[in-house]
């Protein structure tokens, strides 16, 4: 035998403080699935620490070493499983159970007036059916309702095992009691609840997901011990996560809150995904602000090409260039290629109002929750790059309301509050005695939608003014004067009502972009509306799925404010 190398051999099994986290690990996206609920539900909940471990998907890497192996325990549950399935059988315990709740079923005496139902349902073995009888027997004390109780106790045993039966294989030989088989049910049901928690937890470092109490039924008080430890630390992990995100720690520390921090941060990552898969080759955003001919300066430099302006020239850099291709030649003879030129960033102004239509039909496949998800994208596009522009939001239901930005999320589809195939109402607005809570909500008012954003871009002084509608179908709302008609199916006096108002937007050099949403009640003719009202304002109509909304609408304001300024 080959002699070995002496030495010492260290094996470190222990918290590695270089590892957690890594210093280069980009920390768990925590503010999403928050903003994500808040618009699904169209208000904010404070989030308690197990819905934030849900949240939270970590590097396991980031956890090795902190306590006892999640491998580990899933072996030793699994060993239990194994142990208990092959110690057992369950055709025995089956015959008891049915024999059981047989002899309990004959042993009942029940009253002539009940005697159909009963045999009914023991026959069919429904317990549903004797839950109705037992409530037709009236007194709770009586013989025949505590015997009903027994045989459904019974019927309920018999049930129990017979799924113990066909979920698990045994493939032992020792018989059972009926308790027993309950028990021995309840245990696996409780491993496998387990085994699914830490296989969740070996993912992604969920570790708040495991069930502690749960667990300490099966591991060693050692074991658990370097558990709660290994639970705290990532917990205390994700709260200073939480912190650096935006998400304030209630003063009682039994929750988070939503901060306007989080707010940016969850824009800004709505608009890395929208822009993540763009080549800078192609149409769209490229990263840095947009450069050419303006008026502010940047620090940034490049070549001369024909066209540049010499007044944005870096004198210094310019002459450095001359010196160093002509040496200690006199005079000093500059040439195009060493002139560099400062980059400018372009900001011309741009007037956008986005009109989105929350009406009854937008809870269908959750399109509201796309549009909200659109003008949050969009406000912080123009917010972090484009902060010289004109941005309105306009809400869109039976009537129109500007809404602010922090009022996107808060936004709901409208309840349905009628229900009849032909409707034609109206209601003279003028009236003190109508509110607009009177009024059923659910409709599609785009003529008084296009008005609220023509009055709200009347003052905007640049000839570049867009109107974004978003929605899903035909108007079925207008107002005349201070009338406000309610028509459906649409009418036609409901859409030139509508034409007018568009054609009003044009003469004030408004554009008229719709962005169509597919809906299970869209025809032809929502689309040819659609054409007619973008063409009179010239106008482009798009057509786009619901998720892939906020990446059109915000392409698309970036693609055309640079032809604009082109």
């Amino acid at each position: 035998m080959k002699s070995r190398p002496g030495g010492i051999i260290h094996a470190y099994q222990k918290f590695d403080p270089g590892r957690f986290p890594s210093p280069t690990q980009p920390p768990p996206d925590l503010v999403s699935p928050a903003f994500e609920h808040a618009m699904m539900f169209g208000s904010y909940r404070e989030l308690t620490e197990e819905e934030l471990a849900r949240a939270v998907r970590l590097d396991p890497s980031q956890i090795a070493g902190m306590g006892p192996s999640l491998d580990m325990l899933r072996a030793m549950l699994e060993e239990r499983k194994r142990k208990i399935l092959e110690r057992y059988e369950t055709h025995a315990v089956e015959k008891k159970a049915r024999r059981a709740f047989q002899k309990s079923a004959k042993q009942l005496q029940v009253p002539k007036r009940f005697a159909a139902s009963y045999q009914l349902a023991i026959a069919a073995e429904q317990p549903y059916e004797l839950e109705r009888l037992w409530y037709r027997a009236g007194d709770d004390n009586s013989a025949l309702a505590r015997g009903l109780l027994g045989v459904l106790q019974r019927m309920t045993d018999q049930h129990q095992v017979q799924e113990l039966a066909s979920k698990y294989e045994f493939s032992g030989h020792e018989s059972m009691s009926v308790p027993q088989a309950l028990e021995v049910k309840e245990e696996l049901e409780k491993i496998d609840e387990l085994l699914k928690q830490l296989e969740e937890a070996a993912k992604n470092a969920q570790i708040g997901l495991i069930d502690m109490d749960l667990m300490s039924e099966f591991a060693q008080p050692g074991d658990m011990e370097r558990l709660e430890e290994m639970r705290r630390q990532v917990e205390n992990l994700l709260r200073e996560h939480a912190e650096r995100q935006g998400l304030e720690s209630k003063g009682d520390g039994k929750g988070f809150r939503l901060t306007p921090a989080a707010y940016k941060i969850f824009q800004s990552r709505l608009l890395e995904r929208i822009f993540s898969d763009l080549q800078p080759s192609r149409t769209g955003r490229h990263e840095g602000e947009v450069v050419g001919e303006g008026a502010v300066e940047m620090q940034r430099t490049k070549p001369y090409e024909f066209g540049d302006s010499v007044a944005n020239m870096d004198i210094p850099q310019t002459v450095i260039n001359a010196l160093l291709r002509q040496g200690d030649q006199r005079p000093l003879r500059l040439h195009s290629d060493d002139i560099v030129v400062h980059k400018t960033r372009n900001h011309p102004k741009c007037a956008t109002t986005v009109i989105m239509d929350m009406s009854g039909s937008m809870r269908y496949d959750g399109q509201y929750i796309n549009v909200k998800r659109m003008a949050l994208a969009l406000q912080g596009l123009i917010q972090s790059e484009y902060p010289g522009d004109f941005l309105r939001f306009i809400e869109m239901y039976t009537f129109a309301k500007l809404r602010s930005a922090s009022e996107i999320i808060e936004m709901m589809p409208k309840p349905v509050t009628i229900h009849d195939p032909w409707v034609q109402l109206m209601a003279d607005m003028s009236d003190d005695q109508i509110s607009e809570h009177q009024i059923h909500p659910h409709f599609t008012n785009i003529q008084h939608s296009l008005q609220l954003a023509r009055q709200a871009m009347v003052g905007c002084d640049t000839p570049n003014k867009q109107i974004v509608l978003i929605t899903d179908g035909l108007p079925t709302a207008h107002f005349e004067q201070s009338e406000l008609y309610m028509l459906y199916p649409p009418h036609p006096r409901t859409e030139q009502a509508t034409m007018r108002e568009g054609m009003l937007c044009h003469r004030e050099g408004i554009t008229i972009n719709i962005f169509l949403i597919p809906s299970w009640s869209q025809s032809e003719e929502d689309i040819r509306f659609a054409y007619r009202l973008a063409e009179s304002t010239t106008g482009r109509v798009f057509f786009t799925s619901g998720k892939d909304l906020d990446r059109f609408v915000v392409w698309d304001y970036v693609n055309n404010r640079r032809d604009v300024i082109g």
